[in-house]
């Protein structure tokens, strides 16, 4: 458990909070999304399967209590590919959620190069649908085609647009539409998670409710420029509003004036 109880920060977008240090592997052309060979396809479903899920779910509920609100609104689209994007507020919890909302279909979640990189978890996390952000262009086009072929082939890809971790956050921090760009393009739904924090009396952890909302619909007769801002702009406002949801504070967050 995250002991600290103040957290001091400058910079919304880039500060990043995480107690993992990694050194990151280059994502260059030669890594490989997607394996088609009977073997990868067994450890994809053993380590997925068989072994995260219960973990993932036993997790949440024992640490967490966990509870989810509106995961009905993900019935429209149980059979399509869709995005979602969620707030980034713990290490463990973060990719575990996200496959519980979206459970039975498999999920992929779009990470930071750290999170192939660590000696022994890093060789197994592809298997659990990590997509590490590449490193240069001829990196990138694998990597968007690799969400491509995720999403075309009914799955859910979630991205966590905030980027950096800030343990116990209540509140949604500002991020650019960047990430936005991929369901704009491809004219794919797009749900949104809000992980919000709750008081639990005799427990160390306070309660995790997550609340579901979408799907939004890029506009299609609009350029991406202006499809990706608007995608961003209401997932950010709805997220805003469900995070008030949040009754308890873990840790304080204070902002430093440049200059002090």
């Amino acid at each position: 458990m995250d002991k600290r109880k103040v957290i001091y920060y400058s910079d919304e977008l880039n500060d990043e909070f995480s107690t993992a240090e990694i050194t990151p592997r280059k994502i260059d052309e030669n890594y490989v999304y997607i394996h088609t060979s009977r073997f990868k396809r067994f450890t994809h479903f053993f380590w997925y399967r068989v072994v995260a899920t219960p973990i993932a779910f036993l997790y949440i509920k024992l640490v967490f209590g966990h509870r989810t609100r509106g995961r009905y609104k993900l019935r429209k689209h149980r059979h399509d590919g869709y995005f979602m994007y969620g707030n980034h507020t713990q290490d463990m919890a973060d990719p575990f959620i996200p496959n519980m909302i979206a459970f039975p279909k498999t999920l992929y979640i779009v990470v930071h190069p750290n999170n192939v990189s660590m000696p022994v978890l890093g060789r197994i996390t592809p298997s659990l649908g990590a997509l590490p952000i590449p490193d240069g262009m001829r990196a990138y086009k694998n990597f968007l085609e690799a969400i491509e072929t995720r999403i075309g082939e009914g799955h859910c890809v979630t991205i966590y647009p905030e980027a950096h971790i800030w343990p116990y956050y209540t509140k949604i921090r500002n991020f650019p539409d960047t990430s936005f760009a991929y369901p704009a393009k491809q004219g794919t739904p797009v749900y949104c998670f809000t992980n919000t924090y709750h008081k639990r009396r005799f427990f160390a952890h306070p309660r995790i409710v997550t609340y579901i909302d979408g799907p939004f619909y890029p506009d299609m007769d609009k350029p991406v420029k202006e499809r990706k801002k608007e995608l961003r702009d209401k997932v950010y406002h709805c997220m805003c509003k469900r995070a008030k949801k949040s009754n308890h504070v873990q840790i304080r967050y204070i902002k430093q004036e440049t200059g002090k």
